[in-house]
């Protein structure tokens, strides 16, 4: 079992930056790809981001628009998602999730790919 805590949401203006941290529990952490998913009351899951296990392969969602960057630290056991040039379109609940699968390429992943998802942090940017 691993669990996933998101930390750095908050209330920020458009145009403003927010880093968004996830903290695992187990040091298994850097066998598993990792992803971030955002959501919104009434909608789907969507994809934002994606990470190998040592970060060979990154990719975003179109919508990113080169605005964010995602990393990790796996002697720390910690994904990041840095969030800049923030949109009030991009308010939602932001996901950490674990994949144990590997990455195809062209290939998005998915929720169900994910084995392990985190608790969620909000994100609110006002106009």
């Amino acid at each position: 079992q691993v669990e996933l805590v998101e930390l750095g949401g908050g209330v920020v203006q458009a145009g403003g930056s927010l880093r968004l941290s996830c903290a695992a529990t187990r040091r298994t952490f850097s066998i598993y790809n990792m992803a971030w998913f955002r959501q919104s009351p009434g909608k789907e899951r969507e994809f934002v981001a994606r990470i190998s296990r040592y970060g060979g392969t990154i990719d975003y969602a179109d919508f990113v628009e080169g605005r964010f960057a995602i990393s990790r630290d796996n002697a720390k056991n910690m994904l990041n998602l840095q969030m800049n040039n923030l949109k009030p379109e991009n308010t939602a609940v932001y996901y950490c999730g674990a994949v144990a699968g590997n990455f195809e390429e062209g290939v998005v992943t998915t929720t169900k790919n994910v084995n392990y998802w985190g608790k969620g942090t909000l994100v609110t940017v006002s106009s």
